[in-house]
């Protein structure tokens, strides 16, 4: 069952989507198959930004996955070149 969420928000210029895709796309499975905790990952689109939606077992696994050398090494680095301002990150909890 999810009991936490992470949420990304990222402001990505309309050019650079194609781009920031293929990275969701590419860590997606390895988010799902070796982060503790992980139920789920969804690209959310709008047309003011695009969020990445992390489904995850508990807070504090939520919280150690932005720790993570999957996150910092991999994921940032790749989507830093697509970014137009700094993420939001947010963490929710279920009740």
């Amino acid at each position: 069952m999810t009991k936490a969420f992470l949420e990304v928000t990222m402001k990505i210029s309309p050019e650079n989507r194609a781009q920031a895709g293929g990275v969701y796309t590419k860590y997606r499975q390895p988010f799902l198959s070796s982060i503790p905790g992980a139920k789920s990952k969804n690209l959310l689109l709008r047309a003011e930004d695009v969020q990445v939606l992390h489904g995850f077992d508990s807070k504090a696994n939520a919280e150690s996955y932005l720790g993570s050398e999957l996150f910092q090494k991999d994921v940032v680095a790749a989507l830093k070149p697509c970014l137009s301002a700094d993420p939001e990150i947010r963490i929710y909890e279920c009740a």
